[in-house]
């Protein structure tokens, strides 16, 4: 299936993110919260791409599935308590900790397992988990803004997705052979060139769109750790959790040396600075 909207070579992935989002507004795909600019874009049709999840001979066997907070996954986290797996969460922005183990009501009804899945039960029917914890993830669902069908992922920009799953590996909670699945619109479905895939972004075993399973067979090497040259000291100050970690790390002898070189510029910042002006995008830009 040709991708429907067109990457040309010289791309970076703000270049693609910013085309996704564009089609996405200009063809009224999505639902509440607009612009789907700088997020993981909550597409109309999501609950029947969510709804593909069971037919994953991985989710049928899975104990365990990590799910990512946004709103378009949200089915995906009740379908995994529905089938009465347990469901982590990641804290949003990874501020006070890293998942939230969701509990849900003892009997709970389907419209009780909803609540759980939102993102208000969430933050309260859970309890923390942490880096001591030992817990083993079977299947790892992501949010995405842009994928290929070799899995090559790119998300919004602010890199949680691939340090969420650095960290688990860093737990020992997840391994080379973990499943990774993202759930996407179509049109987000895009050539995204491999070049463009470096050593700490995620990749992506399956992608379940409203219309289809693609099955990626990617053999890029998912994280195996945090690389902690690639990561300067103001992360450490947002993210409390990669500090302990990063102690963690320097007592057990490794190598937890930061970037030195001067911070880059802040893409995220200056995207979300940008302002969505519907009339300003034409066709040939999408």
């Amino acid at each position: 299936m040709e991708s429907i909207i067109k990457v040309n070579q010289g791309d970076t992935k703000w270049d693609i993110r910013h085309k996704v989002w564009n089609y996405i507004e200009v063809k009224n795909l999505a639902s509440f919260p607009r612009p789907v600019h700088n997020r993981i874009p909550n597409f109309k049709e999501a609950t029947c791409a969510c709804n593909r999840l069971p037919d994953l001979p991985k989710f049928r066997s899975s104990r365990v599935i990590k799910v990512n907070p946004d709103r378009p996954q949200e089915q995906a986290r009740f379908i995994t308590l529905e089938a009465r797996k347990t469901l982590l969460v990641p804290t949003p922005r990874l501020k006070t900790g890293l998942f939230n183990r969701i509990i849900t009501p003892k009997g709970a009804t389907r419209k009780e397992l909803h609540v759980c899945s939102t993102s208000q039960g969430v933050k309260e029917m859970s309890v923390p988990v942490g880096l001591d914890d030992k817990v083993q993830v079977d299947l790892v669902v992501v949010g995405s803004v842009a994928v290929s069908n070799k899995g090559y992922r790119i998300g919004k920009g602010e890199g949680f997705a691939d340090m969420e799953y650095a960290m688990m590996a860093c737990m020992g909670a997840v391994c080379e052979s973990t499943v990774v699945v993202t759930i996407v619109h179509d049109c987000q479905v895009v050539d995204i060139p491999e070049e463009l895939t470096e050593s700490h972004d995620l990749t992506v075993d399956f992608i379940l769109t409203p219309t289809r399973i693609i099955k990626t067979e990617c053999t890029h090497p998912k994280p195996q750790g945090i690389i902690w040259s690639k990561l300067h000291t103001e992360i450490l100050k947002k993210i409390p959790i990669l500090k302990k970690l990063r102690t963690l790390e320097q007592e057990a002898g490794k190598d937890v040396a930061l970037k030195t070189t001067p911070a880059e510029e802040d893409q995220t910042k200056k995207s979300k600075e940008l302002k969505w002006q519907p009339n300003c995008h034409p066709k040939a830009e999408l």
